[in-house]
């Protein structure tokens, strides 16, 4: 979005010496005042520059409202009558013509630790999610007049979009893989790209009030309660089931081993039922549980 950010161009005098010329005035306007009154000027002439002196006074106290101090990382929008002026980022301390409306706004970054919220992920499971959102001011503009620019309004703003931008990113991704496809980018294990997709959308939701997104993170991922413990199960199903696997790969390799062992080294001649019984025995044996306990049956093998 194009923005329309303007440096002001206006009257704008350095703050110190116009404050020293203000008392040098102060002071003048004082002495005059005190000498009209110790004067013999006639009392029309005398009330004349009195009342003069006086308008003159309270235009200069007036005028004392136009000095500004600009911060670093801070700024200072002009408004005119209505019409925007620009905006002033310079450091300092300046004079400005006292009629202008002055809106502060900060550069500085500030933080959004939101609540995890309930969201439903891609598979319809709700889960527990939080981030946490780094934001400053880019441009003063739209900070100032697309949106309610106090700075309540503005932090409400950014979380209302940021929760809005965490339910949208949420929704495209399951939890956790399943087993038809388990390279799936999940919320779970997603990482930087997940949090490189969540930050984008914050800055397109939040470009319209000219805030910018430094980071965005998310901090929190779990289960909803009501299915926590469901989850819970099913991902030590899972994991014993992964374990399961991997012994039986590993048990038919060693009794493949044993059996070309055997055969290579001509030390048995067995048949093909004796074969079997033999994988069965080995198998129970690597795969069970429990340590296995050894019986000695000297004539199995050829009788």
């Amino acid at each position: 979005m194009k923005t329309k950010e303007e440096k002001f161009t206006g009257m704008k005098l350095p703050g110190i010496p116009t404050i020293i010329a203000f008392g040098l005035i102060l002071c003048a306007l004082i002495a005059l005042l005190i000498w009209l009154i110790g004067a013999n000027l006639g009392k029309a002439t005398t009330a004349a520059f009195v009342i003069l002196d006086i308008i003159v006074l309270v235009i200069l106290l007036f005028s004392t409202k136009g000095f500004l101090q600009i911060f670093p990382n801070t700024s200072c929008v002009m408004i005119f009558f209505g019409k925007y002026e620009g905006s002033i980022k310079e450091n300092g301390y300046f004079w400005v013509n006292p009629f202008y409306v002055r809106n502060r706004l900060s550069f500085r970054a500030k933080n959004l630790d939101s609540e995890p919220i309930k969201v439903n992920d891609k598979a319809g499971n709700p889960v527990m999610i939080g981030q946490v959102v780094v934001w400053r001011i880019a441009d003063t503009y739209k900070a100032s007049f697309n949106i309610d620019n106090t700075s309540q309004t503005l932090a409400n703003f950014v979380k209302v979009q940021s929760d809005s931008a965490l339910r949208y990113v949420t929704g495209m991704y399951a939890y956790d893989n399943n087993s038809e496809n388990e390279e799936e980018v999940t919320l779970r294990s997603g990482g930087e790209g997940i949090n490189d997709i969540l930050e984008k959308q914050l800055n397109e939701r939040l470009a319209i009030a000219g805030i910018e997104v430094v980071e965005a993170r998310v901090n929190y991922l779990a289960y909803a309660p009501e299915i926590a413990a469901v989850m819970l199960r099913r991902q030590q199903a899972d994991a014993i089931i992964s374990a399961r696997e991997k012994i039986v790969d590993g048990a038919v390799g060693m009794v493949k081993l044993a059996l070309n062992k055997l055969a290579d080294e001509n030390i048995l001649e067995l048949d093909d039922d004796k074969k079997a019984a033999m994988v069965t025995n080995l198998l129970v044996v690597l795969c069970s549980d429990e340590p296995a306990q050894p019986v000695v049956n000297s004539g199995t093998l050829y009788n």
